[in-house]
């Protein structure tokens, strides 16, 4: 299984040294063959060590230059990243990234050789018209995905259940991962309100290799019974 947290604008440079000290010696006893990312915000990156994948939410197509307000690889090689998100539904929503832009994104950083994090996910009002708008809807967003990367991980992530307090039913995430995972062949995450109380149920569903894992991740605590079960 596959554990990843996102911290999102949360934690500092200072508090992430701690939530990884506090974090490593709870899942010290975890399976050997499970694996644990961490994407703290880009102010907190640095050189933690330990069991765990350090990846960066969010870059800009560039190795330097004049991007205000960006990083790019120049910044995340001073660390030793090479693991990245792309595609977050709230990068879409509220920072306005098209699926063009995202597609760019995703080649850039594919031709750096990055582990990618890619995350779809469908608005409530695509879910409530059914389970066909919801899969159009899904692979919309792999337009111009390398769907064949081999560092490639999907996270599945309805919109309307991050946050929110609402995770999708047993049911309705299993038949959008086992659809899913007839197009593609790579591991596919479920986040949306992942917590404690119902991270055993979802990871034992048919077609979940694992999860993404929003406010749920943001005490040490919380993250390792999620990991540990």
């Amino acid at each position: 299984m596959i554990f990843a947290a996102n911290f999102k604008t949360n934690h500092t440079r200072e508090s992430t040294k701690k939530y990884i000290e506090a974090l490593l010696a709870k899942i010290i006893a975890k399976k050997e063959e499970d694996k644990v990312y961490i994407f703290p915000p880009a102010t907190a990156l640095d050189r933690y060590e330990g069991d765990f994948v350090l990846g960066a939410q969010n870059a800009y197509m560039t190795q330097n230059g004049a991007f205000t307000g960006e990083i790019g690889l120049q910044q995340l090689e001073e660390f030793d990243i090479k693991t990245i998100l792309i595609g977050h539904s709230e990068r879409r929503q509220f920072l306005g990234e098209s699926q063009m832009f995202i597609a760019d994104k995703f080649a850039y950083f594919q031709s750096c050789g990055f582990e990618i994090i890619y995350c779809i996910g469908e608005p409530l009002e695509v879910r409530q018209e059914g389970r066909e708008s919801v899969m159009n809807f899904l692979l919309s967003q792999l337009e111009g995905i390398d769907i064949s990367y081999e560092k490639l991980i999907v996270a599945y992530e309805p919109v309307w259940a991050i946050g929110t307090g609402r995770s999708a039913t047993s049911q309705e995430i299993a038949f959008t991962h086992q659809a899913l995972k007839k197009i593609i062949q790579k591991p596919l995450l479920y986040g949306g309100s992942v917590k404690p109380e119902n991270s055993e149920e979802i990871v034992s569903i048919n077609g979940v290799d694992g999860l993404l894992v929003g406010s749920a991740s943001l005490e040490a605590e919380s993250f390792a019974k999620i990991i540990i079960g």
